[in-house]
């Protein structure tokens, strides 16, 4: 599967929620524990998650590697106590302020900060797109 992303896309979190993919929406995000994306070092597992339609992973902690392939492929990745965050919960998120707010609670967090390079990159939708406009990092 791992050249025909679109039947890869099919499995994305099947093994922790089989439904997943089905219920998931344009714009969802994933909520996660700690240690999220251990054990996936290829782009795939980010790009997949971002395929389905998911906006940003939150968690307590992720894999070093998910992290910066998720930010290569332009899905934020927001570290952040997800314990209060309920399933289905509304959440509106500021990448650039480094805060969610939970608007089913009313709970706001902070996250860790995003370096501002990381940003421009996400703004640009992952590290291609980025350095096919800019070329490279000074911008």
């Amino acid at each position: 599967l791992r050249s025909n992303l679109p039947e890869l896309a099919k499995h994305v979190m099947e093994d922790a929620d089989p439904t997943f993919v089905a219920r998931v929406r344009k714009g969802d995000f994933v909520v996660a524990g700690s240690n999220f994306g251990l054990g996936s070092s290829r782009e795939h597992a980010p790009l997949v998650i971002k395929m389905v339609g998911v906006s940003a992973v939150m968690a307590k902690s992720v894999a070093r590697i998910f992290f910066r392939n998720a930010i290569n492929v332009g899905l934020p990745v927001l570290i952040c106590d997800t314990d209060d965050i309920g399933e289905g919960d509304e959440l509106e998120v500021d990448l650039k302020v480094g805060t969610i707010r939970d608007v089913t609670n009313g709970n706001q967090l902070t996250v860790g900060k995003i370096p501002e390079v990381m940003l421009r990159i996400l703004d640009e939708g992952g590290l291609l797109p980025y350095i096919q406009k800019y070329g490279d990092f000074r911008v």
